[in-house]
């Protein structure tokens, strides 16, 4: 469009422009700032090319706007803004304007344009607040317009000038010769202004006169400040048209000063018309003075002495004053080379001007006092620029009792030396570094006085009209003698940070200082700075105050801090300059927060330039992690520490930072003294930071995630510095590197970014002390706001007045009233979209913060494989939240479950809704445990003692808000949601719905959350392997049962067509949960029925057969129905399509998943008389082939099958070795069924060839909860009790070798017959000799010693393997428990350096206390021997086994007197032993070199593994659901575990002391132990007899032996076949002869059993 049609499309931009000024599109916020300025930019660049079009639109936009009618002070306010804003792009375009513009445009310009402009400058005087401001701007506008349109601007003057002289009122508009003051002159332009003058000036009236003699001085101003190279050639090469000019008018003037008060008129033009002059300054400094210029020399000697306040009048006097500046000032655009009399002229003067201006004792004033502070800066800048070496001006200013008129007139002057150096040989602003001390004396006052009045006044706009304590006449209305004051003392602060913004160096100079003096004054003046920030009552200087710690923070003013320790000093006076504002920010003490958010991020991208700086220059230095602490000691010596208070900045007069440090450089660790508050400070800016992301404000928001930016960079310099982890400076960098990405792309709206933003804090991974602090603020924030808006609009009645005082003080869209105690106005949209965002903020976080305290509310298992002393049987600790109410987050949920069921009149609806979405959408997983936990709870208490549902409308309410947060939160597959959804069981809460929910009865709203849970089971189905069900098939069961109740409840009673439609929609969600429940789930009717179990499935299964048949008949029906009719029974047709098709899924489920119970009652309905169920039937048949039914189950050996699937269950191992089932197994059984679970552990593992994987795992726990090396396998543990099995199954054998032949020849050889052994003096016989004992005892320990490090090469392999794991898993898990240092420097050593023994140790001591030493003590019972041996023996052998100990576990007697004499002799051998150790430890025999002596499986293990998961079934669901690893294992194993359980049906009900299992000796294992030691195994004939599989064993008869049986079946087929009734794979041992088995009476099989017995 703007190539072809250029005029439309700027006339477009320009009706764009007009549309978005505040006047039409109301009060500005951030985004409409932004586009008005876009379009100023685009305006001002279609300009240069389209000027007249963009020109005239803004004119008539102006004139508009001008015309305009306004009623308000906001109106007034927006008319105000608009009108700026449209001024200040009229003068950029001006000022760009093409030199090619067509005269036409310039017509346009005077008669459109300049009228309006006028306007501003003439029509709005004092009364209007924003004249002033308005002024300044149309007067810029006349300047550019003047620039390239002079001889438009000028016409209008010299016309209205003519018109003055033939007017003859007294009174005339002389409005149009004051434009002078205004428009851009050069030399050229006021020769002609000069020479129209001095045509007309005669003719003039007087008050034409007097406005042409103002203006004409502006407007020389105008020229030299503008021109000032003009000007000074001038003086170089003389203008004698310019001074004819010159000197006729001044001739006129003079002439036209006939009284004292028209002199004191017209002396300032008459000076500047004799500098204009050259060459008659030179003229009259002479002695003799031609006649035509005596009036020149006379007004000179006149001013002299008006000036030295001779001339008695006042006026001439305070007239002199003027034209003596004016005359300093003109003075120093003049190179004193080139005409050196007018410098000897000015310095005749400036005495009498000093005594006149600068007099303390006797203030100069004229009554006005913007006029007078203007002459004394302009006279103060002169003098500086024509003497700055000697110039008393400034002293006198300088002095702490001089009025504070005298100091804002030198700091203003300051900052005009510094900002106007348009001449060469003007003097710099380093001249005054010398008087920095006194500068920020000056400023430590001033801030003291403006700081302790700013509590008691209010805000002060600071505007160019200035007030101080002396007498004022410019005020309208009479002010206070403490306002007064107050005024000055602002007025001055704000030049003073100005000042200090201009050139910091003027405050931070500090010559011949030492470090901690330079550091002090630093921080003494950042500290004043940074008090400025938050205060309200003085916007203006806040403004300025941050602009100034900008500049401050660059890298040349850092320098400036404290050059002898620049870093050190940085980060300490930033830090806390930065803790300080973000406490000042989290605490919304702040109004414009989000400017000062985008301050503080330039701060710290300073801070980053600063610390890349000084880590590029000293690479080889790692201070900069000594100044975060990292490594140091917070508490070091050296230096002082800080005099701040680490919670608050002291906002006192004179509070500072810390205000010394020792002359401390970079290669000195002292400086970790002040290290706390740097992290301290990123502590505080993470708070900040996380607090605005849930501001409403989205530029805050945007703002706030662009700086985490900028801390990534800081860590990412910080941690270059040495190999140090960014992560270690920064944990959540990842995070925060996505928040910084997303700042800078373009939102949506605030619902999306909120939205992104949530998602992100729901990544934050690891707890700090910033995201924790940053929760627990926002909480006690939102606590308050939720108060406040359910107690709305009471809280409005009683405080109206102050809601609406802060909602105009304060930012409306920000609650910072809510954290001060006042109200909310819940009509500010705002304010509840800043509660919704909180809400959300704390819901995403809280899983971190969850993580940040050890007692947070997850689920926590302590298992019994704990500590020996914390050891108590299979009790499951399981902390709940309950026992943790009182923590923040779990307070928080509790609010949240409360606020589900709001019922606030105006917002209730809207905070139900956002709590909805909010939790089950932007919920932290982490937290899921916890709210699943207190929604079970609390649905909970809607049942009464007896089981009976407490109907009420508000729990109703929370029931159905339940259903939608949990399918929500099902159906959002957040990040981490996996992980976190299986650690607390729903079984519970979703039977408690389904319960309270099924006594709704069939109204509308009830049938609608009927439809809802139905929906919300199908969605628990899908995300089945996430969750976590402790008795899964009880509960799907339980489950199918409630939900087939609601099918076809009363969907043909109801008569209304929208019931029935919902009805059917009922149908249709119950039955497509039901198809979820029922996919592979085997039927598990009641327990405790007293009816078969075989026979209950089956008439379970006939039961909801009969239903879906019936469902399908009723389809079919209303089909028919359906047919007959159009309209909207077709959609009803739809319908029931789609409810038949989930009916036929239900059934091929069911019978899918109950083949054995179930074919026989659906078989019949292949052959079914009706085409349509045997049509169904099929169907039935195809889906269930087609989703791989296993017909297997219908086989007679189902049950062994199943068991076999069980123990390869409980088998299994998981990718990284886990033992996910047999763990879980052996963390919950009670400890009075350890012996037996390690019998059925280990013979079932040893049958896997993976007895080694379940010795690692059971070993490795141990030995990480043991204390130290001494106590390993010292306790009554599991892990010992395997341990004692294995030794005793597979080394029965090798002791029996061993030691029988040792024993038998101590307790038969004759030199042995009448040894004693007993070394205990206490316990001597009179004859006995204990010398001769002692060596007894040394020599039978020493034979017996030497036998069994000698045998290592007899020892078993299996018994290697034990050993080999022991020593493995002991090096591991002490190698886990060893510091990182100590991994770093010795892998190897680490066993030794955390315990006085190496690991190898631990292989010896166990191995003899619970294997060698009790056969040695007790050979009988071992046996090994077939009688006891002796007492005297006995005694022997109990005290060789205390050496043999001694020497395994590598420690000395201390305790036992009688034993130390033993020392020698286990000390010398301590080495012999560790070799033995170490030749049985070190290497694991192949599994496929190990002969397997329990390879195969006996009945009665497989009956008690059923026995034991059975009955521990839920606490090991709880156990896994809190510890497994669904990556590490694959689909949960517990899930296939109740499955199979479930097909076996629970085991014999018969106590554990009855059973035949039970009653085995287990700990001498007679069968186990005959098989090894006759070694049948290895014989040929049992290897034959194996592979035929025919014999088991289980039980014992009567006498203990065990009992065989014999499967006549598998040895000659077809002949006894065993009947599925059957308990397990075994023949029934009831049946004594071939008779029939009660359960094989509906299959004609026989059962055929062999008993053994004796």
């Amino acid at each position: 469009m703007a190539a072809h049609k250029p005029v439309e499309w700027v006339q477009a931009v320009v009706s764009r422009f007009d549309e978005q000024l505040p006047i039409k599109a109301g009060q500005q916020n951030t985004h409409t700032k932004v586009s008005t300025e876009h379009n100023k930019e685009c305006l001002i660049n279609i300009s240069k090319y389209k000027f007249s079009l963009v020109i005239s639109g803004l004119t008539n936009i102006l004139k508009n706007v001008n015309n305009m009618r306004i009623f308000g002070e906001a109106a007034e306010k927006n008319l105000y803004l608009s009108q700026l804003i449209i001024l200040d792009t009229l003068e950029k375009c001006l000022a760009g304007q093409p030199k090619d513009t067509m005269r036409l445009d310039e017509t346009m310009l005077v008669k459109q344009l300049l009228p309006e402009i006028c306007h501003f400058i003439h029509t709005y005087r004092e009364g209007n607040q924003h004249a002033a401001e308005l002024r300044n701007s149309a007067s810029g506008v006349l300047f550019s317009l003047s620039c390239n349109n002079f001889n438009a601007v000028f016409s209008r003057i010299s016309t209205r000038l003519q018109e003055l002289t033939v007017c003859s009122e007294d009174n005339a508009d002389v409005h149009d010769i004051e434009l002078l003051q205004y428009i851009s002159v050069d030399c050229i332009k006021l020769k002609r202004i000069l020479q129209e003058t001095v045509f007309k000036f005669k003719a003039l009236k007087k008050v034409a006169q007097l406005a042409v003699i103002n203006s004409l001085e502006k407007a020389f101003w105008n020229w030299v400040e503008n021109y000032p190279d003009e000007f000074t050639k001038l003086y170089q090469t003389p203008q004698t048209d310019m001074a004819d000019c010159a000197e006729k008018l001044f001739d006129l003037v003079d002439g036209f000063a006939e009284s004292t008060k028209r002199k004191a008129a017209v002396w300032p033009l008459q000076i500047i018309l004799l500098v204009l002059c050259p060459e008659i300054i030179q003229d009259i400094a002479k002695d003799v003075v031609e006649e035509t210029k005596i009036n020149k020399k006379l007004f000179l000697d006149n001013l002299r002495k008006a000036l030295a306040s001779h001339s008695g009048s006042r006026q001439l006097t305070e007239s002199a004053a003027i034209a003596c500046v004016k005359l300093c000032k003109a003075s120093t655009y003049i190179n004193w080379e080139d005409n050196s009399v007018i410098f000897l002229l000015v310095q005749s003067m400036v005495d009498d001007l000093k005594t006149l201006l600068f007099n303390p004792c006797k203030p100069f004033s004229r009554g006005n006092q913007n006029a007078d502070v203007d002459l004394m800066i302009d006279c103060l800048v002169s003098c500086f620029r024509i003497n700055p070496q000697n110039n008393p001006y400034l002293k006198i200013c300088l002095a702490q009792n001089s009025p504070s008129t005298f100091h804002y007139v030198l700091v203003n002057s300051l900052q005009r030396i510094i900002t106007n150096s348009e001449v060469d040989w003007w003097p710099k602003i380093d001249a005054v570094y010398c008087h920095s001390v006194e500068l920020r004396s000056m400023f430590s006052e001033t801030l003291q006085k403006a700081v302790q009045s700013c509590g008691s006044h209010p805000a002060i706009r600071m505007t160019p009209s200035l007030t101080f304590k002396e007498k004022m006449t410019s005020l309208k209305f009479k002010e206070k003698p403490t306002d007064l004051e107050t005024r000055s003392y602002k007025f001055l602060l704000l030049s003073m940070v100005k000042l200090l913004h201009a050139d910091p160096k003027l405050l931070l100079y500090n010559p011949r200082k030492q470090g901690p003096e330079t550091q002090s004054s630093t921080a003494e003046l950042i500290t004043g700075l940074v008090q400025l920030v938050p205060q309200s009552n003085m916007p203006e200087i806040a403004q300025e105050a941050m602009e100034a710690l900008l500049v401050l923070h660059q890298l040349e003013s850092i320098d400036l801090w404290n050059p002898d320790a620049p870093i050190e000093t940085f980060w300490e006076i930033s830090s806390q300059m930065l803790f300080y504002i973000c406490k000042k920010l989290t605490g919304h003490q702040m109004l414009s927060s989000t400017e000062i958010l985008k301050w503080l991020r330039e701060i710290l991208i300073c801070r980053n330039k600063f610390l890349l700086k000084n880590k590029q220059s000293d690479r080889s230095s790692c201070h900069f992690l000594f100044l975060y602490g990292v490594g140091c000691d917070v508490s070091g010596s050296g230096a002082s520490q800080l005099s701040l208070d680490h919670e608050e900045m002291r906002c006192a007069p004179g509070a500072t930072l810390r205000k010394g440090k020792g002359n401390s450089s970079m290669e000195s660790t002292a400086g970790c003294s002040g290290t706390p508050i740097c992290r301290q400070a990123q502590t505080k800016l993470e708070v900040a930071l996380y607090m605005f992301l849930w501001s409403p404000d989205i530029e805050a928001v945007l703002v706030a995630m662009s700086c985490f930016r900028h801390l990534c960079e800081e860590a990412d310099i910080r941690c270059g510095v040495d190999e140090v982890s960014v992560h270690n400076f920064l944990p959540n960098y990842n995070t925060f590197m996505e928040f910084a990405s997303v700042s800078n792309m373009m939102s949506t709206g605030r619902a999306a970014l909120q939205k992104r933003v949530m998602a992100l804090l729901r990544r934050i991974e690891h707890p700090t002390a910033g995201n924790t602090e940053a929760w627990e603020d926002t909480h006690a924030k939102w606590e308050q706001a939720t108060k406040l808006i359910l107690n709305y609009p009471k809280t409005k009645m009683e405080d109206g007045q102050v809601t609406d005082s802060l909602h105009k003080t304060i930012v409306r869209r920000r609650m910072s009233h809510v954290s001060g105690g006042g109200s909310i106005d819940l009509s500010d949209t705002d304010s509840l979209q800043e509660w919704i965002n909180m809400t959300g903020f704390l819901c995403a976080l809280g899983g971190v913060c969850l993580q940040h305290r050890s007692n947070a509310g997850l689920a926590t298992y302590s298992p019994p494989m704990g500590p020996i002393n914390e050891r108590k049987g299979s009790m499951i600790s399981m902390i709940s939240t309950e026992g943790n109410a009182e923590t923040p987050v779990s307070k928080f949920i509790d609010r949240l479950l409360s606020l589900m069921v709001c019922n606030h009149e105006k917002v209730g609806l809207q905070i139900r809704t956002n709590i909805k979405d909010l939790v089950g959408l932007e919920l932290s997983p982490a937290l899921y445990p916890m709210l699943f936990n207190k929604l079970k709870n609390t649905i909970s208490k809607f049942f009464d003692s007896q089981g009976q549902v407490l109907l009420t409308e508000t729990n109703t309410q929370f029931v159905e808000q339940t259903i939608a947060i949990m399918k929500n939160l099902l159906d959002n597959h957040t990040e981490g949601s996996s992980e976190h959804l299986g650690q607390a069981s729903i079984e519970t809460m979703m039977l408690n719905l389904v319960r309270y929910v099924r006594v709704l009865g069939n109204l509308v709203h009830a049938i609608q959350i009927k439809t809802k849970l139905c929906q919300l089971v199908e969605v628990m189905m899908e995300r089945r392997d996430d969750l976590s069900f402790c008795q899964e098939m009880k509960f799907r069961n339980k489950m199918v049962e409630y939900l087939t109740d609601w099918v076809m409840g009363t969907s043909n009673q109801a008569t209304d067509e929208d019931v029935k439609c919902l009805t059917r929609d009922l149908d249709q969600a119950s039955m497509e949960a039901v198809v979820s429940l029922l996919a592979g789930l085997p039927l598990q009717p009641e327990e405790g029925d007293g009816v078969e179990l075989m026979e209950a499935k089956s008439q379970l299964f006939l039961k909801y057969f009969t239903l879906f048949m019936n469902l399908l008949n009723d389809c079919s029906e209303v089909e028919d129905e359906s047919a007959q009719t159009g309209g909207r029974k077709r959609g009803m047709s739809r319908r029931l399509a789609s409810l038949r098709h989930c009916t036929v899924l239900a059934m091929s489920n069911l019978l899918n998943a109950n083949v054995d119970s179930g074919l026989m009652h659906s078989i019949g309905l292949g052959y079914h008389k009706d085409l349509q169920t045997r049509a169904t039937f099929m169907e039935v048949l195809t889906k269930i082939l087609q989703q791989g039914t296993e017909f297997d189950t219908l086989a007679e050996t189902v049950l062994a099958d199943r068991f076999e699937r069980l123990v390869e269950l409980v088998t299994m191992m998981g990718d990284q070795g886990e033992l996910p089932i047999a763990m879980a197994l052996a963390n919950v059984v009670p400890c009075s069924q350890w012996d037996e679970l390690a019998r059925v552990l280990v013979t079932l593992f040893d049958s896997r060839h993976l007895l080694y994987q379940l010795l690692w795992n059971m070993f490795s726990k141990e030995v990480e909860l043991a204390d130290s090396m001494q106590t390993l396998f010292r306790g009554n543990s599991l892990a010992s009790k395997i341990m004692t099995f294995c030794f005793k199954v597979y080394g029965a054998t090798y002791l029996q070798k061993l030691l029988e032949p040792l024993l038998r020849t101590v307790i038969t050889s004759s030199e042995w017959q009448h040894v004693s052994f007993e070394v205990d003096p206490t316990r001597l016989e009179h004859t006995e000799s204990l010398e001769a004992n002692q060596r007894s005892l040394l020599q039978m320990t020493e034979k017996f010693f030497h036998a069994i490090i000698n045998s290592s090469s007899e020892f078993p392999p299996q018994l290697r393997s034990v050993c080999h794991c022991l020593y493995q898993a002991t090096c591991h898990s002490l190698l886990n428990k060893a510091t990182v240092k100590e991994k770093k420097e010795n892998k190897k050593s680490v066993v030794s350096q955390r315990f006085p023994q190496n690991s190898i140790g631990a292989v010896g001591s166990a191995m003899f206390l619970r294997f060698i030493n009790p056969a040695i003590v007790s050979p009988y019972e071992a046996g090994i021997l077939d009688k006891k041996p002796p007492p005297r023996i006995e005694r022997g052998l109990k005290l060789m086994s205390k050496i043999l100990q001694s020497i395994a576990n590598h420690v000395l007697f201390t305790k036992e007197e009688h034993m130390r004499p033993f020392n020698d002799f286990v000390k010398s051998n301590f080495d012999a032993a560790r070799r033995f150790f170490l030749d049985i430890a070190s290497d694991c025999p192949a599994s496929d070199t190990v002969n397997h002596s329990l390879s195969f499986i006996s009945d009665g293990n497989v009956l008690a593994l059923h026995r034991l998961l059975w009955n521990n079934q839920e606490k090991i669901g709880q156990y896994l659901s809190s510890n497994r690893d669904h990556k590490a294992v694959g689909r949960r194993p517990f899930d296939k575990m109740a499955t199979l359980l479930a097909y076996l049906g629970p085991p014999e009900h018969k106590p554990v002391a009855d059973t035949h299992w039970s009653s085995l000796n287990l700990t001498s294992s007679k069968f186990e132990e005959f098989m090894t030691r006759h070694q049948v195994h290895e014989k040929e004939e049992f290897k034959a007899l194996k592979t035929l599989n025919i014999f088991y064993q289980a039980g014992t008869s009567k006498a203990g032996n065990p009992v065989f049986y014999y499967i006549a079946r598998r040895f000659s087929v077809g002949r006894h076949l065993c009947c599925r009734g059957a308990r397990s794979h075994l023949w029934c041992r009831r049946a004594r002869s071939h008779l029939w088995c009660r359960r094989a009476r509906s299959h004609g099989r026989r059962c055929c059993c062999v008993c053994w017995s004796d």
